[in-house]
């Protein structure tokens, strides 16, 4: 029951992301590319959970100073840091392991994955910005190996959207633990002694502004590709109730909600609406039109 706590099972939603290449091609009514893009999925979440198993043994001693991360398991003593690294190691390389079998090119974004995560913990997580683009490139790389199962192509414009959403997130996560942590805060995180809550907030106005500019071309340029041969109202559409998504989530973050991105997303009402209005709109330009 501990180590089912440490893999983090509710975070798994955050590979949700290896789908999201495989649905805007269009490709996810067809049997064999719906099973590959589960396939990378499951490989995802096996090196995630793995790679949450190895935070929480390096940062053990820095979680117990967190008011809620000292609850986890190891951090707790219910959890030995020999147990929590090995299941680690494991499931990273089972991960690994299932990608290259798939095709050549997800094992490579999955090694890409678990290296960046061990350079992280070793080094990246204590330098300033640094730790944010480097967990903000962890969600982008679930964009690209949902791309590379498949495979489908990659629109540039794509790759802005995930990238300026994913910085958003981590932004977001950092501005609630430095409220949260305003006593001291870089006995949790060092990173964030060096960071003020008005450079944070700018990073996150920036990601806010950069995602929904890059969505809104993302959105056009298919409706040029589209144009001769389906109606893009739809792709056009879908513009609003994303634009009205990311200024509501930029909301909530600005006020200090943002430190679990997922159940952030699980228990506000207007988001989970706007996403399933966004989820139909773009669906009709993909399936339907």
């Amino acid at each position: 029951m501990e180590l089912l706590r440490t893999v983090r099972v509710k975070q798994w939603s955050k590979n949700v992301l290896v789908l999201a290449a495989p649905g805007a091609a269009g490709v996810l009514t067809h049997g064999t590319p719906l099973l590959r893009t589960l396939a990378a999925f499951a490989a995802f979440c096996a090196v995630s959970a793995g790679t949450y198993c190895l935070n929480d043994a390096v940062d053990a001693e820095a979680d117990r100073s967190h008011p809620t991360k000292r609850y986890r398991p190891v951090a707790a003593g219910t959890l030995s840091t020999k147990v929590a690294a090995g299941a680690g190691a494991g499931l990273m390389a089972v991960g690994i392991g299932a990608g290259a079998i798939l095709t050549w090119r997800l094992g490579v974004v999955l090694a890409i994955y678990v290296a960046t995560q061990f350079a992280y913990n070793l080094y990246l997580k204590q330098q300033p910005v640094l730790d944010l683009v480097t967990v903000a490139g962890g969600f982008v790389l679930r964009a690209i190996a949902g791309a590379v199962a498949v495979p489908v192509p990659l629109s540039e414009w794509f790759l802005i959207v995930a990238t300026f959403g994913s910085l958003l997130m981590v932004t977001g996560k950092r501005l609630a633990e430095h409220a949260a942590l305003s006593d001291d805060p870089g006995t949790h995180r060092p990173t964030l002694d060096a960071y003020s809550s008005t450079f944070l907030r700018t990073v996150l106005a920036i990601s806010a502004g950069g995602a929904i500019v890059g969505y809104c071309l993302w959105a056009f340029s298919l409706q040029t590709a589209l144009m001769h041969h389906r109606d893009p109202i739809w792709y056009q559409l879908s513009i609003v109730p994303m634009i009205i998504a990311l200024l509501r989530y930029t909301y909530l973050v600005d006020g200090g909600k943002g430190a679990e991105p997922e159940e952030l997303v699980f228990a506000d009402h207007p988001l989970q609406v706007l996403g399933v209005v966004w989820a139909v709109l773009f669906a009709f330009g993909v399936y339907i039109s």
